[in-house]
């Protein structure tokens, strides 16, 4: 039986009166692809947040790899092998595209007990992911010169160069055209096909059925669906939750 990777139970958010996220129930088994969907204001951010530490004072209990990780703020999850990408790519923008790379490797990866990369190593290691991307002929330029689509790869390579167990892929296809998209769903199935666990947050559905093994579905802070993709988009909830019947 492959064991869970993410176990979340009964997790709860609140901000004052409002109710973001109620009761929700998660596993995420070694080596899946979760596809996470739901409406506008749904509680997917929310979640997110809760689980790599963004956001605080939530009910439940969230475990990683076996360790319960309340209270662990964000860097501390990352140093344990959590990682996410920004719908808005968020990288140093005075700092070379391989500099980029080289901060997550520095205080995440050389941050955790008994790694020691050198700086060969390093810019090895940035080399590789600028290569798994496509940006081996942009290693020097600066962020600002990237395309947009070229800035989300700088994005999902600068959460692998943590080195995660997880990665949690927020929008990383939003305003991209259909090739773009197909580009960023392929370089996910590869990254996951190097080991690394991966949800994925999108809206657009084909990208989302093309990339899930299992398909999550929130709305209103609640999980009304979570199975095979095909059943679930099928599932009359579901289908009142996107069409509004």
């Amino acid at each position: 039986m492959t064991a869970n990777l993410l176990d979340v139970q009964g997790l709860g958010k609140r901000f004052g009166g409002f109710v973001a996220l109620d009761g929700i129930d998660l596993t995420v088994a070694v080596g899946e692809r979760v596809g996470l969907i739901g409406p506008n204001g749904s509680g997917k951010s929310t979640l997110v947040n809760c689980l790599t530490g963004t956001l605080g004072n939530y009910t439940g209990a969230v475990r990683f790899d076996g360790r319960n990780i309340a209270g662990l703020k964000a860097h501390q999850r990352a140093r344990l092998g959590m990682a996410r990408s920004f719908q808005l790519p968020r990288p140093f923008v005075s700092m070379s595209v391989a500099d980029n790379l080289r901060i997550p490797l520095l205080y995440a990866v050389n941050a955790r007990p008994g790694a020691h990369l050198s700086f060969g190593e390093i810019s090895t290691r940035c080399s590789e992911l600028l290569a798994l991307v496509g940006l081996v002929d942009k290693a020097h330029q600066f962020p600002g010169d990237l395309t947009q689509v070229e800035m989300r790869k700088l994005e999902l390579a600068r959460a692998m160069a943590a080195e995660p167990k997880l990665l949690i892929a927020d929008e990383a296809m939003a305003g991209l055209s259909h090739s773009e998209v197909e580009d960023i769903v392929a370089l996910l199935i590869r990254l996951n096909e190097r080991g690394i666990t991966v949800i994925l947050i999108e809206h657009i559905m084909r990208a989302v059925m093309t990339f899930s093994q299992r398909l999550v579905v929130l709305v209103s802070g609640k999980k009304i669906a979570d199975g095979a993709p095909d059943e679930v988009i099928r599932d009359k909830e579901v289908e009142r939750a996107y069409l509004g019947q």
